[in-house]
């Protein structure tokens, strides 16, 4: 027995097998959807001006919603982790609420706060003329706020769990807060960071539910590649198989790459 198996406890049989159909239960799905794929469709469909835009549509909403995650994302994180706000747990839970939500109740949720009769929606349309549903933006909105708790929550976790010793002794050289954030607080939580940017940006690239439901699907408005492998499901089954292998491709990759460690930094410490 190898000495990384020595401080191991022993497995039991029954365990094992119940750990197979569990690994079954996800594999085969997708094994499924290899084996339909018409592989050979790949040019035309790389051809096809219809997915081309949709393609191109969620490449750039997804990247936007990414940019704008960091922007208010980080900062959120960063009030929540450091500052004394009060009921800032209910805060923190209230943030991340639209992680769990079904996707189609937050497209509702939306649509009631920025619709053109919503809450916030119809002053605004009165006040500017400004309407957020079935637009590119109401797109960037959806995703935005369905995957931005991704950053906050991974961001926050590794702040909370960063050790202050190097960021005191920065500010006691009379370093500004800004400056120890920039030169001290983000190196020290680089992975975090960096799989939370990862992790929205695939969270806002496969959003199909508050998409939809918010912003309909408009051909090169807002029609991105999960609503068309839903709409081709219809009209050309094939189509939507290999559409979704790019999904599933793009999601894997990145799990892959990122293993364990956003696990660690959005789950490993204490509320």
């Amino acid at each position: 027995m190898s000495g990384a198996r020595r401080g191991r406890p022993a497995v039991p049989p029954a365990v094992i097998m119940l750990g197979v159909v569990g690994v079954a239960f996800f594999v085969l799905p997708f094994v499924g959807l290899i084996a339909r794929a018409p592989i050979g469709s790949i040019p035309d469909m790389a051809r096809d001006e219809t997915v081309r835009t949709a393609l191109a549509l969620s490449l750039v909403t997804s990247l936007v919603t990414t940019v704008l995650a960091i922007v208010i994302g980080v900062p959120l994180a960063w009030m929540l982790a450091r500052s004394d706000l009060p009921g800032r747990r209910f805060v923190r839970v209230l943030c991340t609420l639209s992680m769990v939500l079904p996707p189609v109740v937050a497209g509702v949720a939306l649509f009631l706060a920025l619709g053109r009769r919503g809450v916030i929606g119809e002053p605004l349309d009165d006040a500017f003329g400004l309407t957020l549903p079935f637009t590119t933006a109401a797109v960037v909105v959806a995703q935005l706020f369905v995957a931005m708790p991704f950053l906050v929550l991974t961001v926050d976790a590794a702040l909370r769990a960063l050790d202050p010793a190097a960021e005191e002794a920065a500010r006691t050289l009379g370093a500004s807060e800004w400056y120890v954030f920039r030169r001290v607080t983000a190196p020290s939580i680089r992975p975090a960071l960096v799989s939370g940017i990862v992790l929205t940006w695939a969270r806002a690239l496969g959003e199909f539910g508050a998409t939809i439901t918010f912003a309909g699907s408009l051909p090169g408005v807002t029609r991105t590649v999960p609503l068309a492998t839903y709409l081709a499901l219809e009209n050309d089954p094939g189509q939507a198989v290999l559409l979704s292998l790019v999904l599933v491709a793009v999601s894997f990759a990145v799990l892959f790459g990122l293993r364990e460690r956003w696990v660690g930094a959005a789950f490993g410490v204490r509320p």
